[in-house]
């Protein structure tokens, strides 16, 4: 699904920072590398690589999902065809009314684009410098300042505000803060200028330097910020946390990068230390990656011999099955957190576990991305994504949704119509029926906690107030300003208390009776008084004491989670049936073999 770039933060290294969950916008793909030729935080500009919504983003990497093979189709002449192309280009050159003002290079790259979107939605063309980003984000890094940028709005005019920094990051040392409002970059004025303009103009390439001219959010003192752009680290998998009691939480919204698994082990080890006995694992937003690693996952929770997926192409030779082979494997209950953006990978991930009765799953219908692609490089630079086979569950269940009767828009934006005949059906461990052929179907349905158009445009005047909060400008004390209020939140998350409460809401209606916001906004402000209170306390505590906290205060005010807490009983009863049933199934398969080889 597309979004405007204003209101969804985009690091200046491009790729996608989301306020992850159902606020996010996701590129979906799962692919193999192969070689050919010779030769992708609500209101952030941290940014997908294009506006095309199907573009790739950050988490749709790449790999590892088996060797490539390169066969030759039967009837193709490609002679023929570069022919028809040049005559084509030659034609057009001399009669268009651009003339020698044409770029051949434009013109191939839209023929090509339009022969792949007619054979699928995920075969796609890349010229250079999109492929080179492409190929570029499985590492979880990119070059920039390390700095997350964001569009609001104010009196009719756009603006790109810093929402946060990586730590060690050349943003970080520099001192750049949440609420911080960029000017000009390198003496380019940019106020009222898209997060997508800003955020190119930002980044660049390792080693050099770009000069900031931005706005204190705390002084409003105007100054200029001189960085040298370097290798970014973005953690694939942060840092997680108890939600209470014996219950962990890992964020894996970002996608499937080689980072991913090790990471997940460190999160889960250091969650283990803490005394946690069941965990929640967010996928929601989590729009695929490299293959080998949602497979790794999915083996850290599955007994050795159990099936995690298979691959079935045009060739005998592409056809795969993954089994998990570790001997040591989790067994605490699972709860799966999914949405209409979990896609690809995370789908193979989510499937496993689903059909194998491992965890349930809960959330939303996931996006049902189930195609496999190859990753060919093109002469001069270029390349594509061709589509080379389908994924399927271990109980045989095709991820992928139909796309036949749809249109590429459609497609992407969930409103492909429902299948007349009856999706494939087969039976888990336990004689659960799941389908096939439209994603995965959760468990238990959870309420919907879209980032819809409606609460996009509710996140300029929080946005504001907490800029104006977590600056002590709206602090009754007019000596300690900011540090009095930032002691004041942060004895309450010391003490467990939510950051929101009955002072702040308070103090958000003045700032909004003040500040003259539209009275459609008012409204829905009112009517999304859940929503309000849980970003309201995500955006100050990113102000107060930064993303990880501030992810931890979302999370836990999210009604989501909550479901996802209720379901974990339901888990543990479900892993125990499944382990008395292949159990049982072992037995019945051991008796039968003995009685086979007593005839013999």
């Amino acid at each position: 699904m597309a979004g405007s770039a204003k209101g969804h933060a985009l690091p200046d290294g491009g790729d996608l920072m989301t306020l992850k969950k159902s606020f996010c916008v996701v590129g979906l793909i799962c692919v193999v590398i192969v070689q050919a030729g010779s030769g992708q935080d609500p209101r952030s500009a941290q940014l997908t690589p294009s506006a095309d919504p199907f573009a790739l983003s950050s988490g749709s990497s790449f790999s590892a999902s088996g060797k490539g093979t390169s066969t030759k189709a039967p009837g193709i002449k490609p002679a023929a065809i570069s022919t028809d192309l040049t005559e084509a280009l030659e034609i057009i050159e001399k009669n268009h009314i651009a003339g020698k003002g044409l770029s051949v290079d434009v013109l191939m790259g839209a023929a090509i684009a339009t022969m792949l979107h007619a054979l699928d939605p995920h075969s796609r063309y890349y010229d250079r410098a999109e492929f080179e980003e492409l190929l570029g984000e499985h590492e979880s890094e990119y070059s920039g300042t390390g700095s997350s940028i964001a569009g609001f709005e104010n009196a009719g005019s756009v603006d790109t505000y810093i929402v946060s920094t990586f730590v060690g990051s050349p943003a970080a040392r520099a001192g750049l803060r949440f609420g911080d409002r960029i000017l000009a970059v390198n003496g380019r004025g940019v106020s009222g200028a898209s997060p997508d303009i800003v955020r190119d103009l930002v980044r660049g390439t390792r080693g050099t330097t770009v000069r900031l001219t931005v706005e204190r959010a705390n002084s409003l003192a105007v100054e200029i910020i001189e960085m040298r752009r370097d290798r970014v680290h973005e953690p694939a998998v942060p840092k997680g946390f108890l939600l209470g009691g014996k219950t962990g939480y890992v964020d894996l919204t970002g996608g499937f990068s080689n980072a991913t698994f090790g990471e997940l082990e460190a999160a889960i080890n250091d969650l283990k230390r803490r005394g946690v006995t069941s965990l929640v694992l967010d996928l929601r937003g989590n729009g695929g990656g490299i293959l080998e690693q949602a497979v790794k996952v999915a083996e850290k929770f599955l007994p050795p011999g159990t099936t995690i997926v298979s691959q079935r192409g045009r060739y005998a030779d592409g056809n795969r099955v993954w089994k998990a082979a570790k001997p040591q494997y989790e067994t605490m209950p699972l709860v799966l957190l999914v949405d209409e953006n979990t896609a690809s990978a995370s789908e193979v991930l989510a499937g496993a576990l689903q059909d194998n009765d491992r965890a349930l799953i809960v959330g939303r219908r996931t996006f049902g991305k189930g195609l496999v692609q190859s990753v060919l490089n093109l002469p001069e630079g270029s390349g594509l994504t061709l589509t080379a086979a389908r994924y399927y569950t271990p109980t045989g269940r095709s991820i992928q949704r139909d796309y036949a009767a749809t249109g590429l828009y459609d497609y992407y934006n969930h409103r492909t119509a429902e299948i007349d005949k009856p999706h494939f059906a087969a039976k888990t461990p336990t004689n659960r029926i799941v389908y096939g052929g439209d994603g995965i179907a959760p468990d238990t349905i959870a309420a919907n906690g879209d980032l819809t158009p409606e609460r996009i445009r509710l996140l300029d005047p929080i946005f504001f107030f907490s800029r104006e909060l977590t600056a002590g400008r709206l602090d009754k004390d007019p000596i300690l300003g900011s540090s009095a209020t930032i002691e004041r939140l942060r004895q309450r998350v010391i003490f467990g208390e939510p950051i929101v409460d009955e002072q702040v809401l308070r103090q958000f209606g003045e700032f909004v009776a003040g500040n003259k916001v539209q009275p459609s906004r008012v409204a829905s402000l009112q009517k999304e008084q859940a929503f309000v209170r849980q970003m309201l306390g995500y955006y100050i505590a990113l102000g107060a004491f930064g993303s990880e906290t501030a992810a931890r205060v979302r999370i836990e005010a999210d009604p989501q989670i909550d479901q996802a807490l209720d379901a974990l009983p339901k888990a543990a009863q479900l892993y125990a049936a499944a382990q008395k049933a292949r159990t049982s199934s072992k037995k019945e398969k051991s008796s039968l073999s003995l009685v086979l080889n007593e005839q013999r």
